[in-house]
């Protein structure tokens, strides 16, 4: 079948036919010109999206290790954080203004990955005890789920043990380690809604620059999988209770 031409709009005299189409078939086929890249263009483009991603890479770790602290007299330490950290956090409480320091955390496993009947959040505490944190200042709110999103139902305990205590802190202030910091944010303002401001402090991992994190196996494996993990709980994660 010999295809046709349609014209859409006024020819001017020497120019191009870019404005033409060509039909077959009864116009269920159709051929037109088209704008496409050039090699310089392509090369642009190229060199644009090498940039975009070297640029997310180097503030990657900056971004998920927010800094956004409440100055609230009631702290929460994540009791899963390692013992550098931990013993900083415990310096931080002794030079501080601190009323109450909770610690958090599910069931822990020993270093074979077999489930005891310790908690990270009892854990933590016999170490800010040792570091010689006022014991009068500390407070395990353990939650005794095993695996599945540890940090919003640890979240979701402590919100549990002030509202069976009647203690109502208008803000509270998490302590973490670098990139796990966006993350855990979130998902305890997922656990606690409007009824606490939630501030975040970002405490450093003494195995990895965080300037330079795709620099070492532990860097990598950390930021890369918290971008992972936050991705999941923005997008994807949600709750069941909705108070």
């Amino acid at each position: 079948m010999a295809a046709s031409k349609i014209r859409l709009s006024p020819k001017e005299p020497g120019a191009v036919d870019d404005d033409e189409v060509q039909t077959a078939f009864g116009g269920l086929l159709v051929q037109r010109r088209s704008w496409r890249l050039s090699w310089s263009g392509r090369l642009l483009v190229l060199a644009l999206f090498i940039g975009g991603c070297a640029f997310a890479t180097y503030n990657l770790d900056n971004f998920l290790s927010v800094n956004a602290p409440t100055h609230s007299d009631t702290l929460v330490i994540e009791g899963w954080i390692p013992p550098a950290p931990l013993y900083a956090a415990a310096n931080m409480i002794k030079n501080g203004h601190y009323r109450m320091v909770i610690t958090s955390g599910c069931l822990a496993s020993d270093e074979w990955g077999i489930s005891t009947n310790d908690t990270y959040a009892d854990l933590a505490a016999m170490r800010l005890l040792k570091a010689g944190v006022d014991p009068k200042l500390i407070l395990p709110i353990p939650s005794h789920v095993a695996r599945k999103d540890r940090t919003y139902h640890s979240a979701l305990a402590i919100k549990q043990w002030f509202e069976t205590n009647n203690v109502f802190p208008g803000s509270i202030d998490v302590i973490t380690v670098g990139p796990h910091a966006r993350r855990s944010r979130l998902l305890y303002e997922k656990a606690f809604g409007d009824s606490v401001k939630i501030g975040i402090i970002p405490l450093d991992d003494a195995l990895y620059s965080p300037t330079r994190w795709w620099t070492s196996s532990e860097g990598v494996r950390e930021v890369t999988s918290e971008a992972f993990a936050y991705v999941y709980a923005r997008f994807l994660f949600f709750t069941a209770d909705k108070s």
